[in-house]
């Protein structure tokens, strides 16, 4: 048998040790001769066991950590972020509050919203900051269920109101609903009236503010447009900002859904979202009936008359139209985007709601661009089942697939077209053709009785809008007509520059076309 070089050293010692510690014959109770190791020898064979142990656990785990990384990077390649919100499968601990801000508040405002989404959601970013500067509670915003889309959804149903509430403590204080002592139930009578557009600071430091030393509530009735697109101080300005690019988020259900649609959207490739604003009260309200029928015509007439706040009745279509004040017809559109160069492969996603003429008059853009797709044809119907009658709940998703699409083209400039014009600005001026329709009419026309011919017309379509793709701008000022301003969330350049001055980043050096 090979000696131990722990018994060799033993040996030298010397003495009657040797035969001690060298090992033991015993016999087993079954008779079977086995050998036990004498006790010097035990430690150095127990050792190498834990070595042996400690090194298969060392091995175990890090096959495992490199396992554990490996599905991480694959999920995340499943799940794909954009538009800076969170998506709903990943966990994230919340974030850390910002402390609420110390203020006595003068009374409460309360705003009822008018319009579509996207104008109630302006309207709310400016109340915010009205609030702000009075030192007012703001009760939560009502939305509007009474204008031509009859849309009953609450603020909750469309908007996180939790995160609404907490992501503006540090700016005011925002309640659910009003105090029971301010209701009719307590004979308690609120004061209401609408704010006049376009109004400056003092307008609400002179003429509004006073009127809570009698009235400790305020109601707004109407929200849109009333607070000044220049001239405000940067920090309301900012508060703007924060309210639309944090505070206003879509409920988790809206969220969920707009992210399915853009996964989708994705893995068939680049796309184009095209916000189409050929619909029927559109058309109603701008009086451009070009392409319709007679009958049609005379449909969309009588829908503008049922409608008292539509105050312009007696419209000429045509004259509308070359001013650059109706939107793009479909068949208009086709020729438009084939002239900017869109081959016949370009995924078009339609964001807007039922086209007035439906497939009939979608026909020849379908032709043009077979690869058109709208939600209902990239989900099942059961999930859109929940946001069916809900024009509101509808137009967030297509809000959210429009701030995630390549391109972003509006063949109007209402208020979504606006609205996100100005998100996408603030994602690092993503893409955005906006279109010059009074030019474009003037090329259609031009082209469709032979003068232009097709080279010559694409070529001043592509000129004309070198320099309206979303790049940095100044917002336009004027300061006589308001109305005639940039509006501030279609180019809110406050909100995208850290220091009070954008000179760096809207200079004449960054003005160049976006290829």
């Amino acid at each position: 048998m090979q000696s131990i070089p722990f018994l060799e050293k033993k040996r030298k010692r010397g003495g009657d040790e040797e035969s001690k510690t060298e090992m033991e014959v015993v016999r087993s109770e079954s008779g079977v001769r086995s050998e036990k190791i004498a006790a010097p020898v035990a430690p150095v064979i127990a050792r190498t066991k834990r070595l042996q142990v400690w090194f298969i656990r060392v091995c175990s785990s890090i096959l495992l950590w490199t396992c554990l990384v490996q599905l991480l990077t694959v999920g995340k390649l499943w799940h794909p972020s954009f538009i800076n919100i969170t998506a709903p499968s990943v966990k994230h601990p919340p974030p850390s509050l910002l402390p609420p801000r110390n203020y006595t508040s003068n009374g409460y405002l309360k705003v009822s919203c008018n319009g579509g989404l996207n104008q109630m959601r302006s309207a709310i970013c400016d109340m915010v900051a009205v609030a702000r500067l009075l030192n007012l509670t703001l009760v939560v915003p009502e939305l509007d269920k009474t204008s031509f889309w009859a849309d009953n959804s609450t603020f909750e149903d469309i908007f996180d109101v939790k995160h609404f509430i907490e992501s503006l403590r540090d700016e005011i204080r925002i309640v659910r609903r009003l105090p029971k002592r301010f209701s009719s139930k307590y004979g308690y009578r609120v004061f209401e009236m609408p704010p006049v557009s376009w109004s400056s600071e003092e307008y609400y430091l002179q003429q509004i503010l006073p009127l809570f030393s009698k009235q400790k509530v305020l109601h707004f009735n109407k929200t849109d447009a009333r607070l000044a697109n220049n001239g405000v101080s940067i920090d309301l300005q900012k508060a703007r900002c924060r309210v639309t690019f944090q505070a206003l988020k879509f409920t988790p259900e809206i969220e969920s859904l707009g992210y399915k649609l853009v996964h989708v959207l994705h893995k068939r490739g680049p796309f184009v979202a095209l916000h189409m604003r050929y619909e029927m009260d559109m058309l109603a309200f701008s009086g451009c009936t070009h392409g319709c029928t007679e009958e049609e015509a005379e449909e969309l007439k009588q829908l503008r008359y049922a409608y008292p706040w539509w105050r312009e009745k007696e419209i000429v279509s045509e004259e509308r139209r070359s001013k650059g004040l109706c939107p793009l017809t479909p068949e208009e559109t086709a020729l438009i985007l084939q002239a900017l160069g869109f081959d016949k492969e370009t995924q078009i996603y339609i964001a807007a709601g039922e086209i007035y003429g439906s497939e009939r008059r979608l026909a020849v853009l379908r032709a043009a661009y077979p690869r058109i797709v709208k939600k209902e044809m990239l989900l099942d119907s059961g999930e859109l089942q929940q946001f069916q009658n809900h024009s509101s709940q509808m137009a967030a998703l297509d809000f959210m697939v429009s701030l995630a699409s390549d391109t972003f083209i509006p063949t109007y400039d209402g208020n979504m077209a606006k609205v996100v014009e100005g998100h996408r600005r603030y994602l690092g001026f993503k893409k955005t053709i906006l279109l010059d329709r009074k030019r474009l009419v003037e090329f259609l026309d031009l082209h469709q009785n032979g003068t232009l011919t097709w080279n010559e017309f694409a070529f001043a379509v592509r000129s004309a809008h070198e320099k309206r793709m979303g790049q940095p701008t100044r917002r336009r000022v004027n300061a006589d007509k308001p109305k005639e301003e940039d509006y501030f969330y279609a180019n809110p350049q406050e909100c995208l520059c850290e220091g009070p001055s954008c000179d760096d980043l809207l200079g004449p050096g960054n003005s160049s076309s976006v290829p």
